[in-house]
């Protein structure tokens, strides 16, 4: 049978192997980053989720039932976070970290005013427990071996918080806080532009990392959510 006219060149252009693309890798890395996480949550929690609802945190934000004392471990252990991140960052064992100093995002001194205002409420403030420790001990590990990995969490904890976790904030405000708004959900400055700064210096750090250490920086995402799940969990203990 004749050839059909072009089918001898097949073989020439299939040796040539197109150029892998990643999900959002014409935008920069950090929109990587967010389609990664993204997968990650639920269909109740977002549009482009595809996780099976397993843990109780994980149902959409209404069906919650928090305490104001599951809350307050909640707060303490991210405070303890923060703290751990914004103490990275600060000594920047990898001179990359010290990009993300004085970024606007930090929550530390948000929180400690957000306790002590509980605390002017007669409540009691419980020592960090094993979520938050937990967390904390490998953010400190893997920051003095692994740049790559850190940045991962870095993004996520706080470009978590600047999205779900101020409807989280609202949503827990209005059930057991009589809507009092906490420092922990205010920035100063336009949130949107301060998010957009950090974004440029990701994409900008991203920009030195290989194919490898890039996508060595996207597996990390799910033990970031595992963490995070964990210190979210105590609202509703």
């Amino acid at each position: 049978m004749p050839l059909k006219a072009g089918a001898v060149s097949v073989s020439a252009t299939t040796a040539e192997k197109p150029k892998k693309r990643y999900p959002g890798e014409s935008k920069g890395f950090v929109e990587e980053m967010r389609f990664v996480a993204m997968k990650l949550h639920t269909k109740e929690q977002a549009r482009e989720g595809e996780k099976e609802v397993k843990e109780p945190e994980e149902r959409t934000v209404t069906k919650w039932d928090p305490t104001v004392d599951g809350y307050l471990r909640f707060l303490v252990d991210s405070k303890l976070v923060y703290d751990t991140l914004e103490g990275i960052v600060d000594k920047a064992a990898f001179p990359s970290y010290a990009e993300f100093r004085n970024t606007g995002l930090e929550r530390s001194e948000k929180l400690a005013k957000d306790l002590e205002w509980f605390k002017e409420q007669g409540y009691a403030i419980p020592e960090p427990s094993s979520p938050g420790v937990t967390y904390s001990q490998y953010l400190k590990e893997l920051s003095e071996k692994d740049p790559q990995a850190f940045i991962c969490h870095f993004y996520n904890v706080y470009f978590a918080h600047s999205a779900g976790g101020r409807m989280i904030g609202r949503k827990v405000a209005e059930q057991i806080l009589n809507n009092k708004q906490l420092e922990f959900y205010k920035w100063d400055g336009d949130l949107s532009q301060l998010l957009q700064n950090v974004r440029e210096k990701l994409n900008k750090v991203a920009e030195g990392w290989t194919r490898e250490e890039k996508n060595h920086c996207l597996e990390e995402t799910e033990k970031s959510f595992k963490h995070s799940g964990e210190i979210l969990r105590l609202i509703l203990s």
